[in-house]
């Protein structure tokens, strides 16, 4: 009699109320990290000019952030998931802070590539436990928790650019130390919310929020390599409009620099607001449905893009960043729920994914626009959502742990 309890108790466990203080805390910690690290990208043009870079050593810099940064994520979710460490959220910052003061005085090239280094470190640190926390607090509603927590980061990416022009730029290299002031602030927010982990971790069970799906694990790692295919397709096309969207439309349409980061700027707006709601659309209809009507329902408007006026792809900008954006976070969460017992590992190998993807994706984009033209990198890049198609065979989660829950 005891066993039916407690098998009948387990699937109880999602009931808990949504922590949207928990939440609230860890994206404004994915702000703060983001702002940071699109900041130091932000300011190229700074050290280039200050040390006499040249574009491949600027590349090196990309290099050395983007490896620890891609690498460790994966191998750091792992880790946390075999032995919990809830207080590694802040010395992740300590790494972030680290390297931003290093940045700041650098004296010379060595040093600058030391520190962009230690922020890949902390963000390695900071992305896959704070999923982790993020799916911890999430309650009954994971997507609308992933999408709190990753609309933080959309922003500070947002940020970043503008406080470089604002702050950086016009006072030099030694005014990047008035930005540790945001990791200390994130470090302490950060404590608060290794508390919380902690007492969570003290609970028992507290780590089993959902039972694994019915399927076979080798069914589950082949889903997982079509869901990594899909953020490929993603994250290399939201690189080629991140990184070449202002070049295409300044040589398209002859725009000055100001007019045509705004209409970057849209798109960024679009991301972070897709980002914000595709997790919540996904708890409603499923995370399968939403990931295939982003990647695959975006293609006829990025196939579109490259033959419409200037009116017109203001619009197609829009559009394209809100639905292309929608994907990640129900992506994440459809990837912890095949996995729930490797949730960090998990959350690190999509964000360390992500970071691969955009940075090499942008070095080899930026070679192929050197030999092809700005103008058939973009209207090439335009068929690579085709490939969400694979998104059709994504089996419905929700369907499968049905039968376990009754």
């Amino acid at each position: 009699m005891t066993t039916p309890t407690t098998h009948s108790a387990a699937p109880a466990a999602p009931a808990i109320p949504t922590q949207y203080r928990i939440l609230g805390a860890i994206s404004v910690s994915h702000f703060l990290n983001d702002l940071m690290q699109s900041l130091m990208i932000s300011i190229y043009p700074l050290f280039k000019s200050n040390f006499s870079l040249s574009f491949a050593q600027i590349g090196l810099i990309t290099l050395c952030f983007q490896l620890t940064a891609a690498i460790l994520q994966p191998l750091i979710g792992n880790a946390i998931d075999r032995r919990p460490m809830p207080y590694s959220l802040v010395m992740g910052m300590g790494f972030t802070f680290s390297g931003l003061f290093l940045l700041a005085f650098a004296p010379n090239y060595g040093f600058i590539l030391g520190g962009a280094a230690l922020v890949g470190i902390g963000s390695s640190v900071f992305h896959p436990e704070s999923s982790r926390v993020a799916r911890m607090a999430a309650g009954a509603r994971p997507g609308l928790a992933q999408s709190i927590f990753q609309v933080g980061g959309n922003a500070g990416n947002a940020a970043g650019p503008l406080l470089a022009a604002l702050i950086v730029i016009p006072h030099g290299q030694s005014s990047i130390a008035w930005f540790t002031v945001a990791a200390l602030i994130a470090m302490v927010v950060l404590f608060q919310v290794g508390k919380w982990a902690a007492q969570q971790h003290r609970k028992p069970k507290a780590k089993r929020l959902l039972p694994p799906p019915d399927l076979s694990r080798t069914l589950r790692l082949w889903v997982l390599a079509a869901l990594l295919i899909l953020m490929f397709s993603k994250f290399l096309y939201l690189a080629s409009m991140n990184n070449y969207l202002t070049f295409y439309l300044m040589h398209r349409f002859s725009l000055p620099v100001q007019e045509a980061q705004l209409h970057l700027f849209l798109l960024l707006f679009a991301v972070a607001a897709g980002t914000l709601l595709g997790g919540p659309i996904g708890d409603k209809i499923g995370r399968q449905r939403v990931i295939w009507l982003s990647i695959l329902g975006v293609a006829p408007f990025t196939l579109l893009l490259p033959h419409v006026g200037l009116m017109a792809q203001s619009g197609l900008l829009l559009v394209i960043g809100f639905v292309l954006a929608s994907a990640f976070p129900a992506m994440v969460v459809y990837a912890q729920e095949l996995f729930p017992e490797r949730v960090g590992a998990v959350s690190g190998l999509f964000f360390g994914f992500a970071f691969g993807t955009a940075g090499i994706g942008a070095a080899l984009l930026g070679h192929f626009a050197d030999h092809y033209g700005i103008d058939t990198l973009i209207l090439d890049c335009g068929f690579l959502p085709l490939i969400g198609v694979i998104a059709l065979f994504l089996p419905d989660l929700r369907a499968k742990a049905a039968p376990q829950s009754t």
